[in-house]
């Protein structure tokens, strides 16, 4: 079994890829289209702004929604932003389409700092969703973003108070995508990397 890690030049590959190691798989970070198309399971990552991330995504955006049919596939941060069907980080952009749901930038609240920057509550809101088996009814786990995806309840795994209460996880199936940073959140991350690949 392989899983690919999708390289568009946006992400923080190595942790992600230590992440998965770390959690028994045999993993690969690759931008190849034939490599990408014949893995078991995908992985989206990322980190900066919604616009660039698509547009980086460029050439690998048909390859990663079509092996979605197939294989499972997993969005972490910026990475589960783009599986939305738009974002209005700086103007209103198209993400992938995958998972219903919009990216939403924080209301401004006193007292309450943007980023979204530290370890912060899940509150697991499908407990039969296989990604978040095991999974007790809330869980610490570590988050970096200022925008936040907006998704219908049936499109929800978890949620997380911060400001507002926003999807920090969500999914179509099994494609499915986290706000937090598995690969930073210790043992529950950890546990939810494992369940990901159990999924492929």
């Amino acid at each position: 079994m392989k899983i690919a890690i999708i390289d568009y030049g946006l992400g923080n590959l190595r942790s992600v890829i230590r992440g998965l190691e770390k959690a028994g798989a045999r993993a690969v970070i690759t931008c190849d289209e034939t490599e990408i198309a014949s893995a078991d399971g995908l992985v989206l990552p990322g980190v900066g702004a919604f616009s660039e991330g698509m547009e980086q995504l460029g050439p690998l955006r048909d390859v990663v929604i079509r092996s979605s049919r197939s294989v499972p596939l997993l969005g972490i941060c910026l990475g589960m932003q783009m599986l939305m069907e738009t974002s209005e980080e700086h103007g209103l952009h198209n993400g992938l389409g995958l998972i219903p749901g919009r990216v939403r930038k924080f209301p401004r609240v006193a007292g309450c700092k943007i980023p979204h920057m530290g370890w912060n509550s899940l509150s697991v809101t499908n407990p039969d969703h296989p990604l978040f088996s095991g999974f007790g009814p809330e869980e610490y786990v570590y988050f970096v973003h200022s925008f936040f995806v907006d998704t219908s309840p049936e499109h929800t795994l978890a949620a997380t108070d911060y400001i507002c209460t926003f999807a920090s996880a969500a999914a179509t199936g099994t494609c499915c995508g986290v706000q937090f940073h598995p690969e930073k959140s210790g043992a529950t991350g950890l546990r939810l990397l494992k369940n990901f690949i159990a999924m492929c």
